[in-house]
């Protein structure tokens, strides 16, 4: 398969509905992108008919979003229940979980059931894990209301929930019917959680696309004031990139590591300091600081290359020092990363700008750069 385009330097001119197909067989969806889909019956006209359907939702997006997408479901499914976890990725857990699976029993819902994720990043990782499991599978659809989720965890098909010891680490491959990304659910986004969504905006330039991260850097106080254009461009080519890859490496044996940039130093911050306190964009954004300094000290990438990447990210309103755990204690949350084979720890590294590998690197060298990037 292809490697898409290249990004363009310019944001779109306008901002109308647009739609990519993530090819994976008979696993094929699309993913809608534009202004207004949430509410529209017309962005789940390809949707199975069913008697039952649960929208899965937190208490913050809920009173947001809830009723307009069931009005919006209304012609398609008889009854629309909806099940509101708290908020926050310290809920990311079983106990969670199991308020889905207690909610979907005592309605009754059937194989038939469709499950819509309403919601960022948690609530669609927990809801697709809910499908997979619930009567050994129901379809499920994501309507992503976070810029993260819009432009990363909402496709691909992974899900999970958090283990004390590991991040994602109980979870399954499975892949939605449907990703329906509306734009103007990102105006009631905060401020923060808008950073946190460009850390993985950010990340498929170094990894595929050089001219898309010159188009970041040239565009980011557009993206950061919310412009549309720029944000239409934005989600649409790391959807684009991200399906590329996964239409490749479905269940991530190889190329799909590479969209894990950032993501193992980020785990480890995150499971160190307790989920939650740091925003999974947060601390993959300072992760990918490290990982750049690591491709530096293995003598892949010059120096300007980690410099150009920590002044994006704190550009984008994210930290660029981690937290001081302490380098040991940052290697053994690592040696828990699903990339790791017989007990050793494997980054992913910048070989050259467009072009990420998996690689092994010596711990010493590890914590050198750990406790160059920690304070």
């Amino acid at each position: 398969m292809r490697r898409p385009r290249s990004a363009s330097l310019e944001p779109l001119a306008g901002v109308e509905l647009d739609r990519l197909d993530l090819d994976l067989g008979e696993r094929s969806y699309p993913i809608l992108i534009g202004p207004g889909l949430l509410g529209s019956s017309d962005s789940y006209a390809g949707l199975p008919r069913s008697r039952m359907a649960a929208i899965v939702s937190n208490e913050t997006v809920a009173p947001l979003y809830a009723r307009a997408l069931a009005d919006a479901l209304a012609a398609r499914h008889e009854r629309v229940v909806q099940i509101v976890l708290p908020d926050g990725e310290a809920y990311k857990d079983w106990h969670t979980l199991d308020r889905i699976f207690d909610a979907l029993l005592a309605e009754g819902c059937d194989r038939q059931t469709v499950l819509y994720a309403l919601g960022g990043g948690v609530v669609g990782d927990m809801t697709g894990f809910a499908a997979a499991c619930y009567m050994r599978g129901v379809p499920f659809v994501q309507v992503p209301t976070t810029l993260l989720a819009q432009v990363d965890s909402s496709v691909g098909g992974k899900t999970a929930i958090n283990h004390p010891r590991g991040k994602n680490m109980i979870g399954a491959f499975y892949q939605p019917r449907l990703v329906v990304c509306d734009l103007d659910v990102l105006d009631t986004l905060p401020e923060r959680e808008l950073s946190a969504g460009l850390a993985e905006v950010i990340k498929y330039g170094p990894i595929a696309d050089p001219s898309f991260l010159d188009w970041i850097e040239a565009n980011i106080v557009a993206l950061r004031t919310r412009d549309k254009a720029a944000l239409a461009h934005a989600v649409r080519r790391s959807c684009e990139i991200k399906a590329w890859v996964v239409g490749q490496d479905e269940r991530e044996s190889g190329l799909r590591a590479i969209l894990n940039f950032g993501h193992t130093f980020g785990h480890a911050i995150e499971a160190g300091l307790g989920y939650g306190q740091w925003l999974h964009g947060e601390a993959v954004g300072c992760g990918m600081v490290m990982a750049s300094e690591l491709s530096a000290r293995l003598g892949l990438m010059p120096a300007s290359f980690v410099e150009r990447m920590r002044r994006l990210v704190e550009r984008s309103g994210l930290p660029v020092t981690g937290p001081a755990l302490g380098a040991q204690r940052y290697l053994d949350l690592m040696r828990v990363d699903k990339k790791n084979e017989g007990g050793e720890i494997r980054f992913v590294v910048i070989e050259a700008l467009g072009r990420a590998a998996l690689r092994p690197a010596p711990d010493a060298l590890v914590a050198e750069v750990i406790e160059a990037c920690t304070a």
